[in-house]
């Protein structure tokens, strides 16, 4: 299995707490802020959750 790097490129202000929950569970703080991430359904399924406050890429 690959690594997945998630980068948040948009600001949790003003989105609901699930969103903003799921974001700092990835690890993810500040806008423009990355993490590597293993790529797992369990990943998979919070990226999904914010799919349009990140982007993804394969390592």
């Amino acid at each position: 299995m690959a690594d997945l790097k998630i980068t948040l490129k948009r600001s949790v202000i003003g989105r609901p707490q699930n969103q903003k929950d799921t974001v700092k569970a990835l690890g993810l703080k500040k806008t423009n802020s990355s993490v590597v991430k293993p790529d797992n359904v369990a990943i998979k399924g919070m990226i999904n959750t914010v799919s349009h406050l990140v982007d993804v890429e394969e390592v």
